[in-house]
């Protein structure tokens, strides 16, 4: 029998564990919280997929690749839109229930770069947190070994394979594959959506064991976080819906960067928010859901009403403040289209892999359908086995780095700060070269750190290096010092492709 240690328990880990589990393998899920403190539960726009007869996975597929720049792997985006509708059947059949509408049929919502609504949501903007309790019942229901609150150290390599993992504490599982699904590194910015849990830690392993990385340059940072108390996401659904940003004047002032103003791609609307930040001394821009009334707020989206009304605002009144925030990790381990990686044994699905399927940048409500799709394919691939692949991966050439004058000492606030600031939503040359040069005093320094923090320096490092070497702006990558990539592409160039 073939073990697996699947090592995260968001949509992607637990698809990938119920998958191999029910093709015969047994499998051990550890996660370093509860079972089901993920950046699954926290999703709330929804799940884009194809599920009506007047969409197509083609304009599924259009869709994509237009928000990813023409930077995506066509591969990866056939696969991601065309196993979609049978990812969103499987859901439903393990106890996802999606809203729907009066005659029974899905509700789906519309999203900044869709060209149709095809966003299905559970709850509202519960849906992330739907998808984690119907599939952590299921992982439970199989009885399935599940080790919570197990931090892991590092992977175990022998043999030039992966053959198990370390945990904290000094523990170890062995396994004939290690499916890693432990989300992104929304913690190396001062200001992101994601929980205190985003450090990057299957990444970081992945990289010390030897396995390739890709487009960690390309960082989505999304347009509209809650400026008042802890960041918290008000989801793209409500600009959908018919939200607005406005500026201090009250001006519509996306519009200025993209024809189809707060809905155009995410990178664009969330550079948009931080220009007329400051043209306003940094003060938040609004967002004014005013026009959709109090009960239709409450009733579509219930967490976001409970959150905002919890830091004392009424937005079915008065316009509330946004910034933009750190959100999604476009690149991460390099995989093949089943989650393997360049290291045997070795797979990895979600946030922390590099399908190629975003591109420079994700399309609104694609992750939890990534999650769904190559999670399942991953648990598929690691039951069947078989012979490795070899595949080719660009790798990021290091640069020079000048040594460090006066490095502040070392802290997460401090990493955390330095990345806002020097590799956030705008970066340029010096910028990221003065990152550099502190990073790599950081790295210098023999100081003890706790495995996160550890984590987090080196996927600073890496994410620094990556923006420098790609000296062109590009989907989520922007750099002011340079001109536009000539990879952007307008979507009726897609369709040639």
């Amino acid at each position: 029998m073939i073990t697996v240690v699947v090592v995260g328990s968001g949509i992607a880990g637990l698809t990938a564990a119920m998958h191999a589990f029910e093709n015969g393998c047994r499998v051990t899920v550890v996660t370093k919280g509860a079972l089901p403190d993920t950046n699954t539960r926290w999703a709330q726009g929804g799940i884009a997929a194809v599920t009506s007869p007047t969409d197509s996975v083609g304009s599924h597929a259009v869709d994509t690749i237009t928000a990813g720049a023409g930077l995506n792997d066509p591969a990866a985006v056939d696969v991601l839109v065309g196993e979609g509708p049978q990812r969103i059947a499987e859901l439903v059949a393990r106890g996802v229930g999606f809203d729907r509408a009066d005659d029974g049929d899905f509700s789906r919502g519309l999203e900044a770069a869709h060209a149709v609504p095809r966003v299905l949501h559970a709850g509202g903007d519960a849906t992330g947190a739907a998808i984690q309790a119907a599939l952590g019942a299921a992982v439970r229901a199989a009885a399935i070994e599940v080790r919570e609150h197990a931090l892991l150290r590092d992977l175990v390599v022998a043999g030039g394979r992966v053959t198990g993992v370390e945990l904290d504490g000094g523990k170890r599982l062995d396994a004939d594959a290690v499916i890693l699904a432990t989300g992104g590194a929304g913690q190396l910015y001062s200001h992101t959506t994601n929980p205190l849990g985003a450090t990057g830690d299957g990444i970081a392993a992945a990289l010390r064991a030897g396995a390739a990385v890709a487009d960690l340059e390309f960082v989505q940072f999304h347009p509209t976080a809650l400026a008042v108390g802890i960041p918290f996401l008000v989801s793209e659904a409500v600009r959908g819906e018919g939200a607005v940003l406005i500026d201090d004047t009250g001006r519509r002032f996306t519009f200025d960067s993209h024809p189809d103003g707060e809905l155009a791609p995410r990178d664009i609307v969330a550079r948009a928010n931080a220009r007329a930040m400051t043209t306003q001394d940094g003060r938040p821009v609004r967002l004014d859901a005013t026009a959709l009334g109090s009960e239709r707020l409450a009733r579509r989206f219930p967490t976001i009403d409970a959150a905002v009304r919890d830091r004392g605002l009424d937005w079915s009144r008065d316009p509330i403040p946004v910034t933009p925030a750190a959100h999604y990790l476009m690149g991460g381990i390099v995989t093949d289209l089943d989650g393997r990686t360049t290291v045997p044994g070795l797979y990895a699905v979600g946030e922390a892999a590099r399908t190629g399927v975003h591109g420079a940048n994700r399309l609104a409500s694609n992750s939890l359908l990534e999650g769904a799709v190559f999670g399942a394919r991953a648990g598929d691939a690691v039951a069947r086995g078989g012979e490795w692949p070899g595949f080719p991966v660009r790798e990021v050439p290091p640069l020079d780095v000048a040594p460090a004058v006066d490095a502040p000492p070392f802290s997460r606030r401090a990493l955390q700060e330095l990345m806002w600031a020097e590799a956030g939503l705008v970066r340029e040359a010096a910028g990221l070269g003065r990152a550099a040069t502190v990073l790599a005093a950081w790295d210098a320094d023999a100081a003890p750190r706790s495995v996160e923090d550890a984590n987090l320096l080196l996927l600073a490092t890496r994410v620094v290096a990556a923006a420098r070497a790609r000296e062109t702006s590009v989907g989520a990558h922007f750099r002011s010092d340079t001109e536009p990539s000539a990879s952007l592409i307008e979507p009726q160039e897609v369709l040639a492709c």
